[in-house]
């Protein structure tokens, strides 16, 4: 492809999926839906002129990863650990624990009676379905009360990071469960100490950097640390989040002499332009995973008679769930923050990644697909009802 065109295309794409964010937080729509079916357009467009577009399937898994680290590294930038907090913390930390556990359980025991392979399988297959997805929610919250919109930020925060680290658990313990805890409790020990380290060290060069471009070394040195977490089987996106968290809260860990040392004058203007980059940056490869992924998929399975019984009772176990748990973390009235339960990246990249041994036998490729999808437009349409009902 001329170098001119393939611009051309990277730019419009960039530009399309912008132009989707606003038409997003105008009408509650969400814009992973324009993606996705912008990208299975293309694909139709591009068969019927005969150009394919080649190693889709290699770059998709790269793109999710980087997104799902720029999720987390925003999340945690996002996250605030002061003392007023704590309740909704606490809450939210718990409400993204219940919901990912039971949430797996349920939608496993499912599988189970539908499929009867093994349990363990099952588990594989419904834990990425049970993890709701900050880039898909927090877009789409803006007429929420400021409670509501705190709870929603905090839970997708920690369900990130909490999906994760349950599913590489699950890898560890095919072979032996106690063997899976201690290997488990080692790695997040380990990985804990690393990103202390890295912590530590990450900041002191931010206020000691003083070349015009800063931040993208640093973002570099956290992609370079998470991938040499990832090949040793480490707590990776622990990193991540325990780097967020210690930026944006600086004022907790760095006391004393220590911030005269690692903290300068400009600190908190650098701060918000790491979250504004990292915010952009997540933008960009959120747009083009959607896109490729959309375009890598197969009409007829999503139209699958088999995955759309199953999609459907996974968003009715999922809505019932949601509701339990909420009665249980939730002050106030369940019903906005009840439908704000869309699955996104980081269900597709978990069900990407699951080894070829380990999927599910019987277990309907567009079932992710359809789950995201269905999800999201059952968010818009509580969104929308809730705002209309309060306008009149």
């Amino acid at each position: 492809m001329d170098s001119s065109i393939l611009i051309i295309v990277l730019s419009l794409a960039v530009l399309i999926s912008y132009a989707f964010d606003l038409f997003s937080s105008r009408f509650k729509m969400p814009s992973v839906l324009l993606l996705l079916l912008l990208g299975i357009l293309t694909k139709q467009a591009t068969d019927y002129a005969g150009v394919q577009v080649p190693y889709v399937n290699t770059i998709l898994p790269t793109l999710g990863t980087l997104g799902l680290i720029l999720i987390v590294l925003e999340g945690g930038l996002d996250l605030e650990l002061h003392a007023e907090k704590l309740s909704v913390l606490r809450r939210t930390l718990l409400a993204s624990l219940l919901s990912i556990m039971g949430g797996t359980l349920l939608m496993a025991g499912l599988l189970y009676a539908l499929l009867n392979d093994s349990f363990y399988h099952c588990l594989l297959a419904a834990l990425p379905v049970s993890i709701v997805s900050s880039a898909v929610a927090v877009p789409i919250i803006s007429n929420l009360s400021t409670e509501q919109q705190e709870f929603v930020v905090h839970e997708s925060a920690f369900a990130s990071i909490l999906g994760v680290m349950a599913y590489n658990f699950l890898l560890l313990s095919r072979d032996s469960v106690f063997g899976a805890v201690l290997s488990f409790t080692r790695d997040t020990l380990i990985m804990a100490f690393i990103s202390a380290i890295c912590c530590f060290l990450l900041l002191y060069l931010i206020g000691r950097i003083s070349h015009r471009i800063k931040f993208l070394p640093i973002i570099s040195v956290l992609f370079l640390v998470y991938a040499l977490a990832e090949i040793n089987r480490l707590s990776s996106l622990l990193l991540i989040l325990i780097f967020g968290l210690f930026l944006n809260n600086t004022e907790l860990f760095i006391r004393g002499r220590l911030s005269l040392i690692l903290k300068n004058d400009l600190f908190e203007k650098e701060l918000e332009q790491l979250k504004n980059l990292t915010a952009e940056g997540g933008f960009v490869v959120r747009t083009f995973f959607f896109l490729l992924f959309g375009y890598a998929a197969v009409p007829q399975d999503l139209i699958d008679t088999d995955a759309l019984i199953v999609s459907v009772l996974f968003i009715i176990t999922i809505l019932v769930w949601r509701w339990i748990i909420l009665r249980i973390t939730y002050r106030g009235p369940v019903k906005p923050l009840l439908w704000i339960a869309p699955r996104g990246l980081i269900t597709i990249l978990l069900y990407l990644n699951t080894p070829a041994e380990l999927r599910l036998l019987g277990f309907r490729e567009g079932i992710p697909m359809l789950v995201v999808l269905l999800s999201s437009l059952v968010m818009m349409a509580g969104v929308v009802g809730v705002k209309r009902l309060r306008e009149e």
